[in-house]
């Protein structure tokens, strides 16, 4: 047997957010089936049916519609596929130790503990798992194990749709990766694909017999982790706590095109809300503010700045938000999508408070008190008001990034 730590696995819930749907609505089985966002109005999620139609990820439900109108298209509902990913997660763990909630539905695991765990070869007690997950949840997951997490993510991949491979003989490992294209890597996206590709590096198999220093000189040091990855080493370890975020952002599309100040204002203010609310939880403050819009007839705008101190408050937070939007609205456009970004985190109590400049954040201690025990958005700032159809929807007092307590969030 390999030894500990040494067989690390990937599980990846195929279409989930479908898949979760079919779970307490057997009739959507074998028939195409769209899952809408918040406002209804574009596919966040489809299934294998569907996508066989041409519809893709981000489509505006009218151009869904043409392309599959057969289709079942179904409201998100982010609380139910919280129950299933929660099941996901406490069933890995009832076999291995080591868990990492990657996303709601993506797990790396230990993997050595499966045959001792499920009794039989590392691929039978892979192919048990399955059969576990599916009995217990009812989603349908594909499984990838290897000897490091980008190969076990490959793996994964190359199962799909609910498949199960296994990828642990250096032989076997070169062979498999040598046509995928590069762009199939977590991590590396198009521009470091065109990067890679001016020097002839366009297939994982080009990756790996890649110089290491020359990897590291395009990608820098995180690149070569990666071709070290490739090569079966497991650099990157399972973590089962979340690192410290980048940054925190608040935001999307806005439901229906508009130049109206007052809905604007009102969506701006729901997102720094949103924004505050998630710095609470994490225990952050942000030392800086973007805000970044995007317009129906094309282009975006964004501006940034420093704030006077490190703050988690909406008396900071709210204030300098308006004067950015401000400084990037172009108001005879229709705009379609905001966020509002925090970067440069700190955990709260590890930065240097200012003498000169405090803010208590005592409006949001209030809100908190109250909506921690009458529910979310029971009080909210008045210039929300404009959006009534918001409000009037549960499904819009739940968000994926508002899911707390998780490695993906």
């Amino acid at each position: 047997m390999p030894s500990r730590l040494n067989i690390i696995g990937h599980l990846d819930a195929d279409c989930f957010y479908a898949s979760a749907e079919r779970v307490r609505h057997p009739k959507l089985r074998n028939i195409p089936v769209g899952i809408l966002g918040n406002q209804g109005a574009c596919v966040i999620a489809k299934s294998y049916e569907m996508k066989a139609y041409g519809v893709k990820t981000g489509v505006p439900i009218w151009e869904a519609t043409k392309l599959c109108p057969h289709g079942v298209y179904v409201k998100r509902d982010f609380y139910w596929y919280e129950v299933l990913s929660r099941k996901m997660l406490e069933c890995v763990n009832s076999v291995s130790p080591t868990v990492e909630y990657y996303s709601i539905d993506e797990f790396f695991f230990d993997a050595s503990y499966l045959p001792q765990a499920l009794k039989g070869t590392i691929l039978e007690a892979a192919r048990a798992l399955q059969d576990l997950l599916l009995k217990q949840t009812g989603v349908p997951i594909s499984i990838g194990l290897s000897r490091s997490r980008t190969l076990a993510k490959l793996a994964s991949d190359h199962g799909k749709p609910f498949g199960c491979f296994v990828l642990l003989d250096p032989e076997e490992i070169a062979d498999f990766v040598e046509l995928i294209d590069v762009r199939e890597i977590t991590g590396i996206a198009n521009r470091s694909a065109m990067k890679l590709a001016a020097h002839g590096i366009k297939t994982c198999g080009d990756f790996r017999r890649a110089d290491s220093k020359l990897i590291n000189k395009l990608l820098t040091k995180t690149g070569e982790a990666l071709w070290w990855e490739l090569h079966g080493e497991a650099l990157t370890p399972i973590s089962t706590q979340r690192p410290m975020h980048k940054a925190i952002a608040r935001g999307g599309s806005i439901g229906e095109s508009t130049n109206d100040p007052d809905r604007l204002q009102a969506w701006l203010v729901r997102n720094v809300e949103r924004l505050v609310e998630a710095m609470h939880w994490h225990r952050y403050v942000t030392q800086r503010l973007t805000v970044s819009l995007s317009y129906k007839e094309g282009g975006h705008c964004s501006e940034r700045c420093k704030l006077p101190e490190a703050s988690n408050a909406s008396e900071l937070i709210l204030p300098v938000a308006k004067h950015l939007f401000e400084r990037c609205w172009l108001k005879q456009m229709r705009l379609s999508h905001m966020h509002i970004i925090a970067d440069e985190l700190q955990f709260l109590g590890a930065h240097q408070r200012s003498l000169f400049v405090t803010h208590p954040p005592r409006i949001d201690a209030i809100k908190r008190l109250v909506n921690d025990k009458f529910g979310r958005f029971t009080i909210r700032s008045g210039e929300t008001l404009p959006l009534t159809e918001i409000y009037l929807d549960d499904a819009h007092n739940y968000d994926i990034c508002d899911v707390y307590g998780k490695s993906c969030f």
